[in-house]
């Protein structure tokens, strides 16, 4: 299991994780997920390497 999270101030920006909370989505990458800005905007998303994480960051900062 993995969590890895980007705050903006108090909203999360990004988020990939593991977590069995949207099973019932039947995302074709499941548990692997990504959560862009809102909890509920949830899309497909394999298992990111740190870098490519520290890169997504980068970019919006």
């Amino acid at each position: 299991m993995y969590i890895e999270e980007y705050f903006e101030q108090v909203r999360r920006a990004i988020a990939y994780n593991t977590t069995l909370h949207h099973q019932k989505l039947n995302l074709s990458t499941f548990p692997h997920h990504k959560h862009e800005g809102r909890e509920d905007n949830v899309i497909t998303s394999n298992a990111p390497m740190f870098w490519d994480v520290l890169s997504e960051i980068q970019s919006q900062i």
